[in-house]
Protein backbone atom coordinates (compact mmCIF):
# COMPACT_ATOMS: atom_id res chain seq x y z
CA UNK A 1 0.00 0.00 0.00
CA UNK A 2 1.57 3.63 -1.14
CA UNK A 3 1.70 6.30 1.61
CA UNK A 4 -1.09 8.75 -0.08
CA UNK A 5 -3.21 5.34 -0.06
CA UNK A 6 -3.03 4.92 3.93
CA UNK A 7 -3.25 8.13 5.18
CA UNK A 8 -6.09 8.00 2.86
CA UNK A 9 -7.14 4.87 4.44
CA UNK A 10 -7.08 6.78 8.03
CA UNK A 11 -8.82 9.71 7.26
CA UNK A 12 -11.90 7.87 6.11
CA UNK A 13 -11.76 5.46 9.63
CA UNK A 14 -11.33 9.07 11.39
CA UNK A 15 -14.26 10.22 9.64
CA UNK A 16 -16.43 7.27 10.57
CA UNK A 17 -15.32 7.15 13.80
CA UNK A 18 -13.53 4.08 13.76
CA UNK A 19 -10.22 5.19 14.98
CA UNK A 20 -8.83 7.83 17.34
CA UNK A 21 -6.06 9.93 17.39
CA UNK A 22 -4.52 8.19 20.82
CA UNK A 23 -4.31 4.68 18.78
CA UNK A 24 -2.71 5.98 15.74
CA UNK A 25 -0.07 7.51 18.10
CA UNK A 26 0.36 4.68 19.86
CA UNK A 27 0.32 2.22 16.99
CA UNK A 28 3.38 4.75 15.91
CA UNK A 29 5.35 4.77 18.67
CA UNK A 30 5.25 0.87 18.95
CA UNK A 31 6.59 0.73 15.58
CA UNK A 32 9.30 3.00 16.29
CA UNK A 33 10.45 1.17 19.64
CA UNK A 34 10.28 -2.26 17.78
CA UNK A 35 12.47 -0.82 14.90
CA UNK A 36 14.93 0.25 17.29
CA UNK A 37 15.03 -2.19 19.75
CA UNK A 38 14.60 -5.54 17.85
CA UNK A 39 16.84 -5.41 14.11
CA UNK A 40 17.59 -9.50 14.04
CA UNK A 41 14.83 -10.12 12.02
CA UNK A 42 15.79 -7.77 9.50
CA UNK A 43 17.56 -8.95 6.43
CA UNK A 44 21.07 -8.02 6.37
CA UNK A 45 22.63 -4.98 3.49
CA UNK A 46 25.74 -5.38 1.96
CA UNK A 47 27.81 -3.08 4.49
CA UNK A 48 26.74 -5.08 7.47
CA UNK A 49 27.48 -8.09 6.07
CA UNK A 50 31.26 -6.49 4.92
CA UNK A 51 30.91 -5.82 8.67
CA UNK A 52 30.91 -9.09 10.26
CA UNK A 53 32.85 -10.72 7.29
CA UNK A 54 35.52 -8.28 8.45
CA UNK A 55 35.09 -9.26 12.22
CA UNK A 56 35.53 -13.22 10.89
CA UNK A 57 38.68 -12.06 9.24
CA UNK A 58 40.16 -10.26 12.06
CA UNK A 59 39.50 -13.17 15.04
CA UNK A 60 41.19 -15.19 11.84
CA UNK A 61 44.22 -13.00 11.84
CA UNK A 62 44.48 -12.82 15.74
CA UNK A 63 44.08 -16.92 15.95
CA UNK A 64 46.82 -17.07 13.45
CA UNK A 65 49.34 -14.67 14.70
CA UNK A 66 48.70 -16.32 18.54
CA UNK A 67 49.30 -20.04 16.35
CA UNK A 68 52.69 -18.40 14.61
CA UNK A 69 54.23 -16.76 17.54
CA UNK A 70 53.12 -19.39 20.10
CA UNK A 71 56.46 -19.63 21.39
CA UNK A 72 58.39 -16.60 20.75
CA UNK A 73 56.09 -14.07 22.72
CA UNK A 74 55.80 -14.28 26.57
CA UNK A 75 52.92 -14.28 29.01
CA UNK A 76 51.91 -10.55 28.65
CA UNK A 77 52.25 -10.29 25.22
CA UNK A 78 49.90 -13.36 24.66
CA UNK A 79 47.26 -12.01 26.87
CA UNK A 80 47.25 -8.24 25.32
CA UNK A 81 47.17 -10.01 22.06
CA UNK A 82 44.03 -12.02 22.61
CA UNK A 83 42.22 -11.69 25.81
CA UNK A 84 43.49 -7.92 25.35
CA UNK A 85 42.21 -7.72 21.84
CA UNK A 86 38.61 -9.19 23.03
CA UNK A 87 38.40 -6.05 25.45
CA UNK A 88 39.39 -3.66 23.57
CA UNK A 89 36.89 -4.69 20.69
CA UNK A 90 33.94 -4.70 23.25
CA UNK A 91 34.87 -1.74 24.58
CA UNK A 92 35.16 -0.03 20.85
CA UNK A 93 31.34 -1.98 20.30
CA UNK A 94 29.87 -0.02 23.57
CA UNK A 95 31.40 3.69 22.36
CA UNK A 96 29.85 2.69 18.81
CA UNK A 97 26.73 1.58 19.71
CA UNK A 98 25.65 4.71 21.74
CA UNK A 99 25.76 6.49 18.37
CA UNK A 100 22.36 5.04 16.26
CA UNK A 101 23.83 5.54 12.96
CA UNK A 102 26.82 3.37 14.12
CA UNK A 103 24.87 0.80 16.26
CA UNK A 104 25.84 -1.84 13.27
CA UNK A 105 29.53 -1.33 13.70
CA UNK A 106 29.09 -1.76 17.09
CA UNK A 107 27.27 -4.99 16.95
CA UNK A 108 30.66 -6.10 14.70
CA UNK A 109 33.22 -5.28 17.40
CA UNK A 110 30.91 -7.27 20.06
CA UNK A 111 30.83 -10.13 17.53
CA UNK A 112 35.08 -9.88 17.48
CA UNK A 113 35.24 -9.62 20.97
CA UNK A 114 32.66 -12.61 20.93
CA UNK A 115 35.37 -14.47 19.11
CA UNK A 116 38.46 -13.60 20.45
CA UNK A 117 37.69 -13.56 23.91
CA UNK A 118 37.71 -17.50 23.98
CA UNK A 119 40.98 -17.73 22.93
CA UNK A 120 42.05 -14.97 25.28
CA UNK A 121 40.56 -17.04 28.24
CA UNK A 122 42.60 -20.51 26.94
CA UNK A 123 46.06 -18.23 27.02
CA UNK A 124 45.07 -16.82 30.60
CA UNK A 125 44.35 -20.14 32.18
CA UNK A 126 46.75 -22.34 30.37
CA UNK A 127 49.88 -19.81 31.33
CA UNK A 128 48.12 -19.78 34.89
CA UNK A 129 49.17 -23.92 35.43
CA UNK A 130 45.78 -25.00 34.49
CA UNK A 131 44.78 -27.86 32.23
CA UNK A 132 42.88 -25.82 29.43
CA UNK A 133 41.72 -29.18 27.84
CA UNK A 134 39.88 -30.39 31.26
CA UNK A 135 36.31 -30.01 31.32
CA UNK A 136 36.94 -28.41 34.69
CA UNK A 137 38.47 -25.18 32.90
CA UNK A 138 36.45 -25.94 30.20
CA UNK A 139 33.39 -24.87 32.70
CA UNK A 140 35.04 -21.87 33.51
CA UNK A 141 36.01 -20.39 30.56
CA UNK A 142 32.24 -20.78 28.83
CA UNK A 143 30.86 -20.28 32.31
CA UNK A 144 32.87 -17.12 32.35
CA UNK A 145 31.62 -16.05 29.02
CA UNK A 146 28.41 -17.57 29.47
CA UNK A 147 27.85 -14.56 32.35
CA UNK A 148 29.48 -11.85 30.76
CA UNK A 149 27.47 -12.11 27.55
CA UNK A 150 24.00 -12.73 29.41
CA UNK A 151 24.87 -9.61 31.44
CA UNK A 152 25.72 -7.41 28.42
CA UNK A 153 22.42 -8.39 27.14
CA UNK A 154 20.15 -7.74 30.08
CA UNK A 155 22.07 -4.13 30.29
CA UNK A 156 22.48 -3.44 26.26
CA UNK A 157 19.46 -5.16 25.24
CA UNK A 158 21.51 -6.48 21.78
CA UNK A 159 20.79 -9.27 19.95
CA UNK A 160 24.40 -10.33 18.82
CA UNK A 161 24.64 -10.54 22.98
CA UNK A 162 21.53 -12.60 22.88
CA UNK A 163 22.91 -15.32 20.32
CA UNK A 164 26.15 -15.41 22.28
CA UNK A 165 24.83 -16.51 25.49
CA UNK A 166 23.03 -18.95 23.56
CA UNK A 167 26.04 -20.56 22.01
CA UNK A 168 28.38 -20.00 25.42
CA UNK A 169 25.74 -21.30 27.53
CA UNK A 170 25.11 -24.47 25.65
CA UNK A 171 29.24 -24.70 25.75
CA UNK A 172 28.69 -24.63 29.49
CA UNK A 173 25.70 -26.71 30.14
CA UNK A 174 28.15 -29.94 28.23
CA UNK A 175 31.34 -28.89 29.50
CA UNK A 176 29.73 -28.45 32.92
CA UNK A 177 28.24 -31.52 32.52
CA UNK A 178 31.15 -33.84 31.66
CA UNK A 179 32.73 -32.39 34.40
CA UNK A 180 30.28 -33.72 37.14
CA UNK A 181 29.87 -36.50 35.87
CA UNK A 182 31.47 -37.38 33.03
CA UNK A 183 33.91 -40.76 32.83
CA UNK A 184 32.07 -42.59 35.83
CA UNK A 185 31.73 -45.87 35.26
CA UNK A 186 27.40 -46.16 35.07
CA UNK A 187 27.74 -43.24 32.47
CA UNK A 188 27.86 -44.31 28.96
CA UNK A 189 29.75 -41.03 26.93
CA UNK A 190 27.74 -41.63 23.96
CA UNK A 191 24.20 -42.00 25.84
CA UNK A 192 25.15 -39.61 28.35
CA UNK A 193 26.13 -36.70 24.73
CA UNK A 194 22.68 -38.04 23.45
CA UNK A 195 20.78 -37.46 26.34
CA UNK A 196 21.99 -33.62 26.83
CA UNK A 197 21.65 -33.43 23.42
CA UNK A 198 18.43 -34.09 23.80
CA UNK A 199 17.50 -31.38 26.45
CA UNK A 200 19.93 -29.16 24.29
CA UNK A 201 17.39 -29.50 21.40
CA UNK A 202 14.45 -28.93 23.43
CA UNK A 203 15.91 -26.09 25.31
CA UNK A 204 16.57 -24.17 21.82
CA UNK A 205 12.80 -25.01 20.73
CA UNK A 206 11.17 -23.34 23.75
CA UNK A 207 13.92 -20.25 23.31
CA UNK A 208 12.75 -20.12 20.40
CA UNK A 209 9.30 -20.16 20.98
CA UNK A 210 9.68 -17.29 23.59
CA UNK A 211 11.30 -14.99 20.65
CA UNK A 212 9.61 -15.69 17.80
CA UNK A 213 7.64 -12.45 18.23
CA UNK A 214 10.22 -9.81 18.59
CA UNK A 215 13.46 -12.01 16.52
CA UNK A 216 11.83 -14.22 14.23
CA UNK A 217 15.28 -14.88 12.50
CA UNK A 218 16.74 -15.69 15.79
CA UNK A 219 14.01 -17.92 16.51
CA UNK A 220 14.41 -19.40 13.59
CA UNK A 221 18.28 -20.30 13.50
CA UNK A 222 17.10 -21.98 17.37
CA UNK A 223 14.33 -24.05 15.36
CA UNK A 224 16.39 -25.32 13.10
CA UNK A 225 18.96 -26.59 15.65
CA UNK A 226 16.72 -27.34 18.61
CA UNK A 227 14.73 -29.76 16.12
CA UNK A 228 17.60 -31.06 14.17
CA UNK A 229 19.37 -32.10 18.08
CA UNK A 230 15.96 -33.17 19.55
CA UNK A 231 14.89 -35.60 16.49
CA UNK A 232 18.61 -37.02 15.86
CA UNK A 233 19.22 -37.34 19.55
CA UNK A 234 15.67 -39.24 19.88
CA UNK A 235 16.75 -41.01 17.08
CA UNK A 236 20.41 -42.59 18.09
CA UNK A 237 18.92 -43.21 21.64
CA UNK A 238 16.90 -45.98 19.78
CA UNK A 239 19.75 -47.77 18.98
CA UNK A 240 20.41 -50.62 16.17
CA UNK A 241 19.92 -54.47 16.84
CA UNK A 242 21.07 -56.08 19.41
CA UNK A 243 21.86 -53.19 21.09
CA UNK A 244 18.01 -51.54 20.72
CA UNK A 245 16.19 -49.34 23.03
CA UNK A 246 12.97 -50.10 22.50
CA UNK A 247 11.02 -47.37 23.98
CA UNK A 248 12.62 -44.86 22.06
CA UNK A 249 11.77 -46.89 19.08
CA UNK A 250 8.48 -46.89 19.98
CA UNK A 251 7.94 -42.99 21.11
CA UNK A 252 10.41 -41.74 17.79
CA UNK A 253 7.41 -41.78 15.09
CA UNK A 254 4.94 -39.36 17.59
CA UNK A 255 8.02 -37.51 17.85
CA UNK A 256 8.60 -36.62 14.55
CA UNK A 257 4.67 -36.93 13.89
CA UNK A 258 4.36 -34.11 16.49
CA UNK A 259 7.43 -32.03 14.91
CA UNK A 260 5.02 -32.21 11.43
CA UNK A 261 2.19 -31.03 12.78
CA UNK A 262 3.77 -28.39 14.79
CA UNK A 263 5.44 -26.98 11.89
CA UNK A 264 1.64 -25.69 11.16
CA UNK A 265 1.38 -23.97 14.45
CA UNK A 266 4.83 -22.47 14.71
CA UNK A 267 4.95 -21.57 10.96
CA UNK A 268 8.02 -23.03 10.71
CA UNK A 269 9.81 -25.13 7.62
CA UNK A 270 12.73 -26.36 9.93
CA UNK A 271 9.84 -28.41 11.69
CA UNK A 272 8.67 -29.68 8.79
CA UNK A 273 11.51 -30.51 6.79
CA UNK A 274 13.47 -32.32 9.80
CA UNK A 275 10.17 -34.05 11.09
CA UNK A 276 9.85 -35.32 7.77
CA UNK A 277 13.54 -36.85 6.80
CA UNK A 278 13.88 -38.16 10.11
CA UNK A 279 10.74 -40.02 10.08
CA UNK A 280 11.67 -41.26 6.56
CA UNK A 281 15.10 -42.26 7.96
CA UNK A 282 13.31 -43.89 10.77
CA UNK A 283 11.15 -46.11 8.50
CA UNK A 284 14.18 -47.19 6.60
CA UNK A 285 15.66 -48.14 9.37
CA UNK A 286 12.80 -50.31 10.67
CA UNK A 287 12.50 -51.64 7.29
CA UNK A 288 16.64 -52.60 7.51
CA UNK A 289 16.19 -53.67 10.77
CA UNK A 290 13.26 -56.47 10.70
CA UNK A 291 12.50 -56.88 7.28
CA UNK A 292 15.97 -57.89 5.83
CA UNK A 293 15.59 -61.57 5.38
CA UNK A 294 13.53 -64.00 3.51
CA UNK A 295 10.80 -63.14 0.42
CA UNK A 296 9.57 -60.66 3.29
CA UNK A 297 11.99 -57.88 2.94
CA UNK A 298 10.70 -57.08 -1.30
CA UNK A 299 7.54 -56.20 -0.24
CA UNK A 300 8.53 -54.78 2.82
CA UNK A 301 10.95 -52.08 0.32
CA UNK A 302 8.06 -51.68 -1.65
CA UNK A 303 5.83 -50.37 1.75
CA UNK A 304 8.37 -48.27 2.81
CA UNK A 305 8.92 -46.86 -0.40
CA UNK A 306 5.15 -46.24 -0.61
CA UNK A 307 5.56 -44.78 2.99
CA UNK A 308 7.89 -42.16 2.11
CA UNK A 309 5.73 -40.87 -0.91
CA UNK A 310 3.06 -40.24 1.69
CA UNK A 311 5.82 -38.62 3.74
CA UNK A 312 6.61 -36.57 1.03
CA UNK A 313 3.25 -35.61 -0.11
CA UNK A 314 1.92 -34.60 3.20
CA UNK A 315 5.00 -32.49 3.85
CA UNK A 316 4.72 -30.78 0.59
CA UNK A 317 1.00 -30.12 1.34
CA UNK A 318 1.70 -28.60 4.40
CA UNK A 319 4.04 -26.40 3.59
CA UNK A 320 2.28 -25.12 0.76
CA UNK A 321 -1.02 -24.52 2.95
CA UNK A 322 0.08 -23.56 5.79
CA UNK A 323 3.84 -22.36 6.14
CA UNK A 324 4.30 -20.47 2.35
CA UNK A 325 1.07 -18.90 2.15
Amino acid sequence: MEKEELLQQIRSFATQKLITKEEISLAYDEGSEHSKAWSFGRKLGIAQILYYVGGAIVFLGISIFVWQTWGTHGIVTKILATLGSGVAAYIVGVLFSRDEKLQTVGSAFYFVSALVMPIGLYVVFDNAGFDAGSYGTQSLISGILFATYLVSYLVFRKDVFTLFSIIFGTWFFFSFTDFIVGGRPHFSDLKFFEYRALAAGLTYILLGYSLAQDKKALAGFLYSFGILGFLGAAFALGGWLPDRNVFWELVFPGLAFGAILSSIYLKSRSFLVFGSLYLMGYILKITHEYFTSGLGWPFALVLAGLMLIVVGYISFYLNKKYISS
